[in-house]
């Protein structure tokens, strides 16, 4: 599961023992040799979904981690893309290792996705990785936020994937993790907030819609479909109502 140049089994349990941003502090160095980080598969697939909605004039990588979703933004936005944090260790990693962009300059700022400090600043809002640090009753405040920050048409984007189903492996192994999780927090403080399976998608549509963005679900290509015939992996994009401002376009729909 780790490369040798991945953290090592101490490590990770110093970790698991320390607050969610102080646990990302130690764990930054070492957080693109591990699987937490989002594959280059899937960002290059939603970089792919979200071309055709722009051009973006100014993105934001929400939870940015070491900012390899930032990158995607470089290639959209034309004059700006912000990474926002709340692990300072994550973002120093980000810093070094996303390059100046030819294009959009690139700012880091420290802060939490549940007060965002920004005005409706956003054209376009993506997050990779970051929804299992939020518990479901914060999820109409985190998205609440997300929506303030976006201009009127702007987009807060973002891949689901199906949950693997009981015959699978991955199912006993993310039912594990996260059951390992909860008996941590009910015995060990402070709390370290990571479940796997607790970001529903139908929860997910559903406070989107609450928080007044306009919600499409499209197939992110590249993942197959499930026996069934579902996806595997969707792009999900709200859109905050009312007109684009001037200079930027009135963007397509995501396919179904």
């Amino acid at each position: 599961m780790f490369g040798p140049e991945g953290p090592t089994l101490r490590e990770l349990a110093v970790q698991a023992l320390s607050s969610v941003e102080h646990g990302y502090d130690l764990l930054a160095p070492k957080f693109d040799r591990t699987p937490f980080r989002t594959p280059d598969a899937v960002l290059d697939a939603v970089a792919a979904g979200l071309a055709p909605l722009g051009p973006f004039t100014d993105g934001l990588d929400l939870c940015c981690g070491t900012g390899a979703g930032t990158r995607v933004l470089t290639g959209l936005c034309r004059r700006s893309v912000t990474g926002i944090d709340f692990s300072a260790g994550m973002l120093d990693m980000a810093r070094r290792r996303v390059p100046p962009a030819e294009g959009p300059g690139i700012a880091w700022v420290r802060g939490d996705a549940r007060a965002l400090p920004f005005t409706a600043a956003f054209d376009l809002v993506v997050s990779f990785g970051a929804f299992g640090h939020f518990l479901p009753r914060e999820l109409p405040g985190l998205f609440a936020q997300v929506g303030s920050v976006l201009r009127p048409g702007g987009r807060f984007a973002f891949p689901v994937f199906a949950p693997p189903r009981p015959a699978r492996p991955g199912f006993w192994m993310l039912l594990g993790f996260d059951t390992a999780m909860r008996v941590r927090n009910a015995l060990w403080r402070p709390p370290f907030v990571m479940y796997y399976r607790a970001f529903r998608l139908g929860t997910v549509l559903r406070e989107l819609e609450r928080a007044g963005l306009t919600v499409e679900s499209g197939v992110l290509p590249g993942f197959g479909r499930r026996a069934d015939g579902s996806p595997r992996a969707r792009l999900v994009v709200a859109r905050r109502p009312g007109a684009a401002r001037t200079g930027q376009p009135a963007a397509g729909s995501v396919n179904s």
